[in-house]
């Protein structure tokens, strides 16, 4: 299959000098890149995937967590304050 591509002037030059340093064409110095920028995705995770297996695992058993942090958070400040 072939693509059709637009570099801009400075990325062209880039490309050519980095091909020749290579010693590989313009077409297979692209098509390795995208070999490698592909395979790297491929194994990347999102962070979801990645922390997926202990979300939720350990709960507190409260509901309310979220809608009353601010006054959970006052009680615990207090109750430290009173036991010293």
């Amino acid at each position: 299959m072939a693509i059709s591509l637009r570099l801009n002037e400075q990325l062209e030059r880039q490309l050519e000098l980095a091909a020749r340093r290579e010693g590989l064409s313009k077409s297979e110095l692209v098509r390795r890149s995208l070999q490698e920028f592909l395979a790297r995705r491929e194994t990347s995770r999102l962070p979801w995937e990645l922390g997926q297996h202990v979300f939720g695992r350990y709960g507190s058993g409260r509901g309310d967590l979220s809608a009353n942090r601010k006054r959970l958070v006052r009680e615990r400040i207090h109750a430290r304050k009173r036991r010293v």
